[in-house]
């Protein structure tokens, strides 16, 4: 991955079909998350994507129903 930061060579979905990690709305993709449970970065990509308001798709091994229960539980969340 070009362009992003450090930690995004690192992460287990790095050469993965993108596609996976975009399932149809509100859904969860078994393939993703099996993915991201074996991943070294899985912390550091979900604060990435909390912090840049990602909405779509599977981040640090969440689906968007489970962001908005984090975002809902702090103060400070795009």
């Amino acid at each position: 991955m070009k362009g992003g930061p450090p930690w995004w060579s690192l992460a287990a979905c790095a050469g993965s079909d993108p596609d996976l990690f975009y399932p149809p709305h509100g859904a969860a993709s078994p393939e993703a998350m099996r993915i991201c449970r074996a991943c070294p970065v899985r912390t550091e990509c979900l604060i990435h994507c909390l912090l840049h308001g990602e909405t779509y798709g599977i981040w640090g091994g969440t689906t968007e129903a489970e962001r908005r229960k984090i975002c809902r539980a702090v103060t400070k969340c795009p």
